[in-house]
C-alpha cells in the first residue's frame, strides 16, 4: 500500500440515504481499507445521474438501507493497494463508481476498482471530468456489446501504464441476448438521445470507428449545433410523433432507405413509441442496442436487439483499460466534452437538491457538485 495510508484521515463523511425516498443524512464513517487492486479517491466533484434519483425513490438497485449513491466521481488518490500499477497516491483522476457502501461517490473518499478510473485530462477541470465516466463507458458498451462494432481507440498502444488488475467488473449477464457476431457492415446508424450524456458520446465513438458513418441523432433543436459538432451528420427533431421520426430518418439514412442500427440511450423506441422502429432498413441488419433505463425492452420480429449497461464496458476486448484509453482520445482531440456542465453548489448537503432538479427534468446539460 502507498505512503500516503500512513497519513491518511481517520475516518470520512457519507451522503446516505436512510430509506426509500429519503431523507439524506451526513454521517460518519472509518476511513475505507483499499483492496489490493483498489485505490481510495478524494473525492473533489461528483456527477448526478437519473439512476441516483431512481435509486432514491423507486429503490431500483438497492438492496439494504441505509445506502449511498453516486456513480461519476472525480478528485484525488489518496491510497492505492499493493497490487495497482499506473495509477498512485496524490494523482488527480476520473473514475465510475458503485452502486452503493464504500464505492458509491456521494461521499468524502470512494474505493473502487483501480480500473475504473483514469488519468484526469490536464484540460478538464474536475467538475467537467465528473461528468463523464459513466456516460462514456455506456456508450462502449452500447456500440461493442450491442452492435458487435469494435472500437479502435482500445486497440492502440497505451500512451501510459495500465493499470493491472485482476479483478475487473464482476461478470453481470443482461437481460437480454447479446450479439456475438463478426463487425457488421454499417453504413448509417440512428442515436436516439442524441444530446443526452449517453448519446453525445456514442456519436463521437462511431465518428471515430466509422469516419463514413452515416449518424442521426433525435434530440431538441436547441442541441442539433452541438450534437452536430460531435460528429453527427443529420439531427431529426424528438418532438415530433414517432412515425414522423420515423419517416424523416429515413428521408435522412443513405438513399432514404432507412438505418441499419439503432442505439436507444432514453428507451425512445419503448412505451408507445414503437413505430420509431419503422426507421430500420428493410433487409438491413435491424441492430438495436438499448442503453438500461429501467423500461421493458420490447423489439419487434426480426430486430436482434440487446440491452447493455455501463460496467459491461469491461467486459469488451480491450476494455479493461477503457478508461486509460479515454484519456488518449481526450488528449489527442478526438472526444470532447459530451455535455454542459451546471455546478449546483458545493458541499455533500447539496446532492439531495441537485437530484431534485435532475428529476424536475434537465436537457443537453450534467449536473454536477463541488466537494
Amino acid at each position: 500500500m502507498s505512503p500516503a495510508a500512513s497519513s491518511a484521515p481517520k475516518g470520512i463523511q457519507q451522503y446516505a440515504a436512510a430509506r426509500k425516498g429519503g431523507p439524506f443524512q451526513l454521517t460518519d464513517a472509518p476511513y475505507p481499507e483499499p483492496g489490493p487492486n483498489e485505490i481510495c479517491i478524494r473525492n473533489r466533484a461528483v456527477g448526478l445521474n437519473h439512476l441516483d434519483w431512481k435509486n432514491l425513490h423507486f429503490g431500483m438497485m438497492v438492496e439494504n438501507w441505509p445506502e449511498i449513491f453516486g456513480i461519476d466521481t472525480a478528485g484525488v488518490v489518496e491510497v492505492a493497494g499493493k497490487n495497482v500499477q499506473g495509477i498512485k497516491a496524490g494523482d488527480a483522476v476520473m473514475s465510475l463508481a458503485g452502486h452503493g457502501g464504500r464505492a458509491g461517490a456521494f461521499q468524502d473518499v470512494t474505493t473502487v476498482p483501480a480500473n475504473y478510473a483514469c488519468r484526469k485530462p490536464a484540460a478538464w477541470s474536475f467538475e467537467q471530468a465528473a461528468s463523464v465516466p459513466i456516460c462514456y463507458l455506456t456508450a462502449v458498451a452500447s456500440i461493442i456489446k450491442g452492435l458487435g462494432l469494435p472500437l479502435p481507440h482500445l486497440k492502440e498502444p497505451p500512451k501510459e501504464k495500465i493499470p493491472n488488475l485482476d479483478d475487473l467488473a464482476s461478470p453481470i449477464t443482461p437481460g437480454a441476448s447479446q450479439i456475438q457476431v463478426k463487425p457488421p457492415l454499417l453504413n448509417s446508424v440512428l442515436v436516439v438521445g442524441g444530446s443526452s450524456g449517453v448519446g453525445a458520446c456514442a456519436v463521437q465513438l462511431l465518428r471515430d470507428a466509422l469516419p463514413h458513418l452515416v449518424i442521426i441523432t433525435t434530440n431538441s433543436p436547441a442541441h442539433d449545433k452541438k450534437v452536430i459538432s460531435l460528429g453527427a451528420t443529420t439531427c431529426v427533431d424528438r418532438n415530433m410523433k414517432p412515425d414522423q421520426i420515423a419517416k424523416a430518418v429515413k428521408d435522412a439514412s443513405p438513399n432514404g432507405k432507412g438505418v441499419d442500427a439503432m442505439i436507444d440511450t432514453v428507451a425512445g423506441a419503448m412505451e408507445g413509441n414503437k413505430e420509431i422502429f419503422g426507421a430500420f432498413r428493410e433487409g438491413g441488419p435491424k441492430l438495436y442496442s438499448h442503453v438500461m433505463t429501467g423500461a421493458k425492452l420490447e423489439a419487434p420480429e426480426g430486430v436482434k436487439a440487446a440491452t447493455v449497461f455501463g460496467r459491461m464496458a469491461f467486459q469488451t476486448d480491450g476494455g479493461g483499460a477503457a478508461m486509460t484509453r479515454l484519456v488518449d482520445l481526450v488528449e489527442s482531440g478526438r472526444f470532447k466534452l459530451p455535455l454542459d456542465i451546471e455546478v449546483v453548489g458545493k458541499g455533500l448537503g447539496v446532492i439531495g437538491g441537485g437530484l431534485e432538479k435532475l428529476r424536475g427534468g434537465v436537457s443537453g446539460t450534467k449536473l454536477v457538485v463541488s466537494l
